[in-house]
């Protein structure tokens, strides 16, 4: 992780998702997960450039199983945008950066 990307656990969530006033873009990855190493490097780097209008994290489903089955992940990379703990989009599979940032520019 970057000092951009925060780590979102099943201990951590609902204080840092749901309490959060800003939009929060979830990436759900694994370790083992080509794509998802794939699209790692465009999280980070939307990460520091939405720095101050939107909170970026990942969870790992192998170690945050309970976060996963709740918002039914069932294919990683999964990347959820929650505002005001509500998902308002998501988006399946490893994406060109130009679709996650055109999503989040509409709620900015």
């Amino acid at each position: 992780m970057s000092e951009n990307v925060y780590e979102f656990t099943d201990q951590n969530f609902d204080t840092d998702v749901h309490d959060s006033t800003q939009p929060v873009l979830i990436d759900f990855w694994a370790e083992w997960c080509g794509p998802c190493k794939a699209i790692a490097p465009v999280i980070e780097e939307i990460a520091s450039e939405y720095k101050d209008k939107v909170k970026v994290g990942k969870v790992d489903v192998d170690q945050n199983q309970n976060i996963a089955m709740k918002y039914g992940v069932r294919s990683i990379p999964t990347l959820l945008l929650i505002q005001n703990g509500k998902v308002v989009n998501q988006i399946v599979g490893a994406v060109p950066k130009t679709n996650i940032t055109d999503i989040l520019d509409k709620i900015i």
